[in-house]
């Protein structure tokens, strides 16, 4: 940071610290009733439906690298990646709540870049930030967040729903976060090879925009109840595109025959990966980190979403028995492996 102010967080304590942070936070929601300032926070559910949660944590050195991730873009990432898992229950996300374990390497105005970040993303997505906790950590910086969220029962879409015959259907374009990862560790590698060199990042920037900043998917809900087409099954890709399409395949018992040429790659990734001689089928397989959002629909609904240059249909469900394959230009069909990420199996 270039501000060369640091104030100590030991100097505020864990209350001050809370209020500090917490202390212009406004509420957006009439579902939020009461939030920051109380043991817990209050909420009401809309009328008729349910409430969905879900928690991430992201822990530094497993999930992100501060030698080249900035704490705002961090702080908003972090927000994004919790509530794209209730876009991915086809539902509306309204709270989160933040849990922070931080070491004493971290002043109080790096805290501030990260809060900035998170609220940032609350306003851009008209989420509260209702609550959380703070804690010391003696390795690092920790992040963990509940986003809650809500939907009408019947518009709930699970991973268990999809059916045989049944279209596979993703949003935006695939790959990109994990081509903005491989330049960012590039120039990680260059400047510990040789400090004090400048990191060449001109025109990589979309593929480094889906990598520090991601967007979750929450228009698609909107997009679909316009289109009036209900999802039958669902999920956020964040481990890869192989791995979610075994997920929904394990979950509703189906397998998935997926069309290579049909799955959307951004030109830009695609030259990003020419660069690093990495096949771009690759990157959008297993790269992960791109929140885009995987579903099921009847076939019956093809026409609705047609042409629409935000949703790609790219294969259709099959019998369990046949797996999930990738089939390719050539017409041949692979057995699709997952190999994105699993934090219990990459090294630490």
């Amino acid at each position: 940071m270039s501000n060369t102010t640091r104030t100590e967080l030991s100097e505020l304590g864990e209350f001050g610290l809370i209020h500090h942070l917490t202390d212009n936070i406004l509420i957006q929601n009439k579902t939020s009733v009461k939030g920051v300032g109380d043991d817990a926070a209050i909420l009401t559910p809309p009328e008729n439906q349910s409430c969905l949660v879900s928690t991430d944590m992201l822990v530094e050195g497993v999930h992100f690298d501060l030698s080249y991730v900035p704490l705002k873009h961090l702080g908003y990432k972090s927000v994004v990646v919790n509530i794209s898992d209730i876009c991915a229950m086809n539902a509306v996300p309204h709270q989160i709540v933040v849990g922070l374990a931080l070491s004493n390497r971290f002043s109080l105005e790096a805290v501030d870049e990260l809060y900035a970040g998170m609220l940032m993303a609350c306003q851009r997505y008209g989420i509260d930030l209702v609550g959380g906790d703070t804690t010391s950590s003696r390795s690092g910086l920790v992040i963990s967040i509940t986003a809650i969220g809500y939907a009408p029962e019947a518009e709930i879409a699970t991973r268990s729903g999809a059916r045989e015959n049944e279209l596979l259907v993703v949003s935006g374009d695939l790959g990109a976060a994990y081509m903005g990862l491989q330049i960012l560790e590039r120039e990680k590698a260059v400047f510990q090879a040789a400090p004090g060199a400048q990191p060449n990042l001109e025109g990589y920037d979309y593929v480094l925009e889906r990598q520090l900043k991601p967007e979750a998917r929450r228009d698609v809900h909107g997009l679909l109840e316009t289109l009036e087409v209900k999802p039958t099954s669902m999920i956020d890709i964040s481990d890869g595109l192989a791995s979610e399409i075994k997920h929904l395949a394990e979950q509703s018992g189906v397998g998935f025959d997926l069309y290579e040429e049909k799955i959307p790659v951004s030109p830009r990734t695609i030259e990003a990966a020419k660069e690093f001689n990495i096949d771009y089928l690759t990157c959008a397989l297993n790269g992960g980190e791109d929140y885009e959002l995987l579903f099921t629909i009847k076939p019956g609904d093809y026409d609705k979403i047609k042409g629409n240059p935000d949703l790609t249909v790219i294969g259709h469900a099959t019998a369990d028995v046949m797996g999930c394959r990738l089939i390719t230009k050539s017409g041949e069909a692979i057995a699709l492996k997952a190999q994105g990420w699993d934090a219990l199996q990459n090294e630490i």
